[in-house]
């Protein structure tokens, strides 16, 4: 009898066992349905979880948030000071989600390791493993191994073209909003290059060339009566515009890492004019657009730019 209450007590703990694992299993399945993306696109998540990084000088940090919500509006996340690399460092962070995009701002307190701070981008991938394995058969180099921050894993890579981009992962879901507009990931490559980059990165992305223009209007990088080559992508990670040029770029052009969106460029040039920001090449009107360069306080280059009526 002793034995029998026993054996009825293992049976209790083991089915409570089993079902609290299944009941974190079913959470992870609930977290890898809701952002998983359909259709075979990939490790994406989606363009609301794709940030622009910027690095400035922890002076420069709240100029820099005020400006860029005054301009485009959104909301930082609270600031914290942590460690985001595989090496001792410190840096203070924030996020800002605007309704345009995002950026990741990090003012380091110590010297930033590399290959940090020549990355551009940061996208959320379902599965890093996964998107490792992904990225290497696409042609990109794994600059820095996957490793371990406090909420999540990171890693670094680059593309043919020397484009770096970091991917990240985190353990608990991300709830971002859909964005009123896709900002655009702007890369400027050689035309050695253009070619690999872009095959490879669309094989990565699970996305596709929407547009190949080999003659586009060179004006909007600042060389009036000329034409170079301009692609468009798309994928579930938002939209890149790859600049194929000679390298003889007038200041700003090439600086500017992301292009936003907006529903009227004179109306954001002068919000963000007041809000202490520069104007660093006039509006220019081109194709579907007119575009813009303008500099945040702390040095962050971005591309503006509202589309024309068809």
């Amino acid at each position: 009898m002793h034995d029998e209450k026993i054996v009825r007590a293992f049976r209790v703990v083991a089915v409570a066992i089993l079902s609290a694992l299944l009941a974190t299993a079913c959470a992870a399945c609930a977290w890898d349905a809701k952002t998983r993306p359909k259709g075979g696109e990939g490790v994406a998540v989606g363009p609301q979880y794709d940030t622009t990084h910027v690095y400035v000088a922890p002076g420069d940090f709240d100029a820099l948030v005020n400006s860029f919500v005054a301009t485009f509006g959104g909301k930082p996340s609270k600031r914290i000071v942590g460690n985001v690399t595989p090496v001792p460092s410190s840096t203070e962070m924030q996020y800002v989600l605007a309704p345009v995009g995002a950026l990741s701002i990090f003012a380091y307190q110590t010297p930033v390791p590399f290959p940090f701070g020549d990355e551009r981008t940061g996208y959320l991938v379902t599965d890093m493993d996964q998107a490792i394995k992904a990225a290497r058969a696409a042609g990109a180099e794994v600059m820095v191994e996957p490793f371990q921050d406090p909420i999540g894993r990171d890693a670094v890579i680059q593309w043919p073209g020397g484009v770096k981009m970091q991917l990240y992962w985190h353990f608990k879901p991300s709830t971002n909003p859909p964005l009123e507009t896709i900002p655009e990931n702007r890369v400027y490559v050689s035309s050695d290059e253009a070619d690999n980059f872009v095959s490879g990165f669309v094989q990565f992305a699970q996305g596709k060339v929407i547009a190949d223009e080999k003659h586009a209007d060179a004006g909007e990088i600042g060389r009036a009566g000329e034409t170079y080559r301009r692609i468009r992508t798309t994928s579930l990670f938002g939209n890149m515009l790859v600049l194929v040029t000679d390298g003889h770029l007038p200041y700003p052009f090439g600086h500017e890492t992301t292009g936003y969106e907006v529903q009227d460029l004179a109306a954001t040039l002068e919000k963000a004019k007041a809000a202490g920001v520069k104007i660093l090449s006039a509006p220019y009107t081109t194709g579907d657009r007119k575009t813009a360069i303008v500099e945040f306080p702390g040095g962050y280059i971005a591309e503006v730019h509202s589309l024309r009526a068809r």
